[in-house]
């Protein structure tokens, strides 16, 4: 049966068609919000996939360029892999939902979003996002919902709820937050530098706008709701677990997995895994769920030691960050680098700077950013954590990771006028132990500074964790949460920022959302971490960017010429501006608004094209004093090239004051001559003159 309902939200209308289309999914609901359309579905398995210790969700944000009226470039003319901004968008939807499906669930469940018409007043990832959480809601998938999702921009001061793109554009905060009815379950953001109390109200102005489109879709769902189907439990057997404690006992597990050394602690692990298959060799249904089974005892160990005895498995108070230190230059004839290390957490982060034409060219549905010109690049080798895996390029956990640390920067960058270089960062993790995507952003920003990138502040980053416990007033705060930290706990909630506020925000959770005292005191411990951070290690390390670029790095500088001029520039077929670039070895770009950028690693043969570029779009004045190279000799005088395509005459009686038979006895073919510009004669021709340079 086909029902369409509709609610307004943030001034326009959101409207869901259900029984539509798509019915043979478990769930689908065609979005409309405003002129944008996306088809949101939700499948499930029969039966659990064998053989694996969690929940097999899959989320898929498909970005179809029909939707804007563009046919994919390339020779294939089809959509290809998916785009940054849909991974990004993926691991939006799949954060705050992936919690609220039951933790012994293994069936494999896909959610896919279609976008297939976009209106530029309406965000095609926020309906999506809503889209996902109703289709999943009125399905008979096992879904602990609804959950609704706002994005909040800051504008002169005020909050703007669901903004569209022009306001986008103009925003100091790019915020999204998901909410239950109850609790706000996760949060991304992009600032301005927003202090936090401004960012702790516009998360919690958004959380009120998400109770109403709950209330909307609880509606939906009373009336065509499927029942949620029963299915098989993978709950660990409680046999098992006293089974464990017999030939373990709590005692020993904590000092198993109390160490500061991540290698001793697997060791450890080990050790006791062994002891366990061989007590367990007979019993083939426990050994198949050992590693899950050893995983639940380490992990309510650890949350018991840090809920009860604020004990955490490297021995630091909860407010204690590891060692840090911090260098740059360690890698020669690049741009810019830097090191940034944190306990076991190790990124060196190389810069390179280029001219503005290398900048990504972006290929997406938003018609307002059609290239980028800064890049982050997240590198995750598994040598960093000790493994051996072949690589396979970036997934999306190091897309998401690179983003974040980009986003956290962009705030500080100077402008193209400013610093008219596309800037690449790249972060290699050397060791992973908790939160390489902060550490990325620290010595982003050291190498950024190392290279001579003008930023306007330094910016640092910290993640901050959480251990609940059976109610909302009983939790643990951890500041600089390590890889079992994360691993066991409940939360992790990276903040970076300047001294003067919040740059980027990603929060991830396990459980069913965050009380208000958590996200604020959260926000609280990451400020003051990062103020320690930057005032007693990064700031040791480069107080402030350098002067100018490194002397492998490119230089550039802009000039601006009449955009009337540029045809003489370049020339016909390109030959003026070809025969600039072979003389001088430079790059030359020209934007239309006739902004000229000249790049190049030797600034004399920088400084000789933009010469060149000035001669050619200055018209001669008399008394200007110009250098010429003799190009071709008459009985009546020499022509002059200044530049390419920009030439002169000088006539025989102006070539010395002594009287000339012959041009030849006084120029030969290739001298570099002064001339002085004696303005245009009788018939209106510009003349020089040799002899009366002074």
């Amino acid at each position: 049966m086909y029902k369409s309902y509709s609610m307004e939200l943030a001034g326009r209308t959101l409207t869901l068609d259900i029984g539509r289309v798509a019915k043979q999914a478990n769930g689908a609901v065609l979005m409309h919000y405003g002129d944008t359309v996306v088809l949101s579905t939700a499948t499930a398995s029969e039966k659990p996939r064998e053989g694996i210790d969690f929940f097999p969700l899959s989320v898929e944000y498909e970005e179809k360029l029909y939707s804007v009226g563009k046919i994919p470039g390339g020779f294939n003319k089809r959509e290809g892999k998916a785009s940054e901004n849909a991974i990004l968008t993926s691991r939006v939807i799949d954060r705050p939902m992936r919690p609220l499906f039951p933790k012994d669930y293994r069936n494999d469940v896909t959610i896919n979003n279609m976008v297939m018409s976009v209106d530029p007043e309406c965000s095609p990832e926020l309906t999506a996002m809503l889209g996902s959480a109703i289709a999943t809601a009125i399905s008979d998938i096992p879904f602990d919902g609804p959950c609704a999702t706002t994005q909040v921009g800051l504008i002169d001061g005020q909050f703007v709820f669901n903004p569209n793109s022009a306001q986008n554009a103009k925003s100091d905060l790019k915020l999204t937050v998901a909410s239950t009815s109850e609790k706000v379950i996760m949060i991304e953001a992009g600032a301005n530098e927003v202090p936090e109390d401004v960012m702790i109200e516009a998360i919690y102005a958004a959380h009120e706008v998400n109770q109403q489109v709950i209330a909307f879709i609880n509606k939906v769902v009373a009336e065509v709701g499927k029942p949620k189907h029963s299915y098989e439990s993978c709950a660990i057997p409680a046999e098992l677990f006293d089974a464990m404690k017999e030939i373990v006992t709590p005692e020993e597990m904590e000092v198993a997995v109390f160490t500061d050394e991540k290698q001793q602690r697997e060791e450890n692990i080990r050790v006791i895994r062994e002891k366990m298959e061989e007590a367990f060799a007979e019993n083939e249904e426990w050994l198949a769920v050992l590693d899950e089974a050893l995983y639940q005892y380490q992990k309510k160990t650890v949350r018991k030691m840090i809920l009860r005895d604020h004990k955490r498995p490297d021995g630091r108070d909860i407010t204690e960050i590891r060692p840090l230190a911090a260098e740059v230059d360690l890698i020669p004839r690049v741009h810019g680098s830097a090191m940034f290390t944190r306990g076991q957490t190790q990124i060196c982060n190389v810069c390179t700077l280029a001219p503005l034409s290398e900048a990504q060219k972006l290929d997406g549905l938003d018609e307002n950013e059609t290239s980028k010109r800064y890049m982050h690049h997240y590198n995750f080798p598994a040598y960093s954590v000790g493994e051996t895996k072949v690589s396979r390029g970036p997934g999306r956990r190091e897309i998401g990771h690179g983003a974040l640390a980009e986003r956290a920067l962009l705030p500080v960058l100077p402008s193209e006028e400013e610093f008219p270089y596309a800037i690449r960062t790249v972060s290699e993790t050397f060791e992973s132990n908790g939160s390489t995507s902060m550490a990325s952003t620290c010595a982003s920003c050291m190498s950024l500074m190392a290279a001579g990138v003008p930023i306007k502040k330094m910016v640092a980053g910290i993640s901050c964790g959480l251990v609940t416990g059976d109610h909302d007033d009983d939790y643990v705060l951890l500041t600089d949460i390590q890889g079992l930290e994360d691993f066991f706990g409940d939360m992790d909630f990276k903040v970076t920022g300047t001294d003067a506020g919040i740059t980027a925000i990603q929060m991830d959770i396990k459980i069913h959302g965050l009380t208000r005292d958590i996200v604020e005191g959260a926000i609280k411990r990451c400020r003051q971490a990062r103020m320690f951070i930057m005032e007693n290690c990064m700031s040791k390390a480069i107080a402030e960017p350098r002067k100018e670029v490194g002397k492998y790095a490119p230089k550039i500088i802009q000039i601006k010429i009449d955009p009337s001029k540029i045809g003489d520039v370049v020339g016909q077929k390109g030959k003026t501006i070809n025969a600039i670039i072979d003389a001088t070895g430079v790059k030359i770009d020209i934007s239309d608004e006739g902004a000229v950028s000249i790049c190049g690693v030797d600034i004399d043969k920088i400084n000789e094209a933009k010469r060149m570029i000035e001669i050619i779009t200055t018209d001669f004045e008399e008394g200007q004093i110009l250098e010429g190279k003799v190009i071709s000799i008459k009985e009546f005088g020499a022509f002059l090239e200044f530049a390419p395509g920009k030439e002169g005459m000088v006539h025989i009686s102006k070539i010395s004051k002594d009287r000339v038979e012959h041009v030849e006895d006084v120029l030969t073919l290739g001298d570099v001559v002064k001339v002085v510009c004696l303005g245009k004669d009788k018939m209106g021709r510009i003349s020089f003159s040799i002899k009366d340079v002074k």
